[in-house]
């Protein structure tokens, strides 16, 4: 919206990219069933038609959305896991940090992605398909380096990839999504936001890697 209430007109080279601005904000918000395609037409700064003309259905947007932050997380979080020039741990240091930025600049995703599996199951099989091609063989190719390292002696023996990226995903997520109710709690340790999320961000790495050192 401009300065004088009225909807802000977009260049035509820009109206697919606003549109798509306009939208994740709405479902991250609204999540899908609460979400207007004609707010996120009047946030984009096109008419109702036109948003209809680059995304014929509510449902293909919200596929578009969801498609496109879970190939950022693969690009960003799962990329870092998988530097392979990097010592393991320092890897998957690394990976834990990278996760946590990508949450703290994606706060409302985890809400998101739980309340549509939650509310729309027919979803989830979906949702999993995509994730799986994701995480598969990362998680494959981590649990034999980790296997081969506690072998040598290196880290601790008996870890499961599968639980270990459960722990990392737990404790990152949890920072976010209970910093309303902690934050009270917590008092002035939560005052300073970025220095409480700074300090959240450093104990999950050093809960992790305590993990997996020997001891």
């Amino acid at each position: 919206m401009s300065n004088n209430g009225k909807p802000t007109v977009v260049s035509q080279p820009n109206r697919e990219q606003a549109i798509l601005e306009a939208a994740e904000r709405e479902f991250l918000a609204k999540g899908f069933a609460g979400a207007r395609t004609t707010s996120i037409a009047e946030a984009a700064g096109v008419t109702h038609a036109l948003l209809h003309y680059y995304f014929r259905t509510k449902e293909q947007l919200f596929d578009r959305i969801l498609d496109e932050k879970l190939r950022l997380m693969g690009q960003t979080v799962l990329a870092a896991f998988g530097r392979r020039e990097l010592p393991l741990l320092e890897r998957l240091k690394e990976g834990i940090e990278t996760h946590f930025d990508f949450i703290a600049a994606n706060p409302d995703m985890p809400r998101f992605i739980g309340n549509e599996v939650f509310s729309r199951p027919e979803r989830y099989e979906a949702m999993r398909v995509r994730i799986r091609g994701i995480t598969d063989a990362m998680i494959r190719e981590l649990q034999s380096e980790l296997d081969a390292s506690a072998a040598r002696g290196e880290t601790e023996g008996g870890v499961d990839v599968r639980m270990l990226m459960l722990d990392i995903i737990s404790l990152n997520v949890f920072s976010f999504i209970a910093y309303p109710i902690i934050e009270p709690i917590l008092g002035d340790y939560t005052a300073d936001r970025s220095l409480f999320f700074e300090r959240r961000r450093a104990e999950v790495v050093e809960v992790v890697m305590r993990r997996l050192r020997k001891s």
